[in-house]
């Protein structure tokens, strides 16, 4: 039984679908993202440029479509929580409303040398949509993005 759409975070399994109807999908629930943004974010130069009030209270999930929809690959686990795949992560950041995205894999897979290439092309695809992503070096040198929504006295929304 179906739930609904749910994009890859990179903590669950691989989408079940095959890979042609996960594409529609994913193309499906990020133009319906970007059409919200048009609704929501009237009166602004570029209103698909920046988050909706929407992906700001859902921010990992609207990380995880846009990072989905970009092409980026998830990560993934299998049911005893092992990690299976080479991927992006994205989990709920350190302060509210902020996500952290990470580049993991299995064990001996070489993510950890991938991840700066990788995390600064999830950057780019999450500062192209409106996100301020930073880059950080945490524990054991590993580096990963902390993601917020612009703020400022023009956001109406702003915290």
């Amino acid at each position: 039984m179906s739930t609904g759409f749910e994009p890859a975070t990179g903590d669950g399994p691989p989408p079940p679908e095959p890979a042609e109807l996960r594409a529609a999908s994913v193309r499906t629930a990020f133009e319906g993202m970007l059409q919200i943004r048009r609704l929501t974010n009237t009166g602004r130069p570029a209103p698909d440029a920046e988050p909706a009030a929407w992906e700001l209270h859902r921010t990992v999930r609207a990380v995880a479509l846009a990072l989905e929809a970009s092409g980026q690959t998830a990560s993934a686990v299998d049911a005893s929580g092992r990690r299976t795949a080479t991927g992006y992560r994205v989990s709920a950041g350190a302060s509210p409303g902020t996500a952290r995205v990470e580049w993991l894999g299995p064990p001996g897979s070489g993510a950890a040398h991938e991840e700066e290439g990788e995390l600064t092309r999830c950057a780019a695809v999450l500062r192209e949509l409106g996100w301020i992503a930073l880059l950080y070096r945490g524990p054991r040198n590993r580096r990963f993005l902390e993601t917020e929504p612009p703020t400022g006295p023009d956001r109406p929304d702003s915290r």
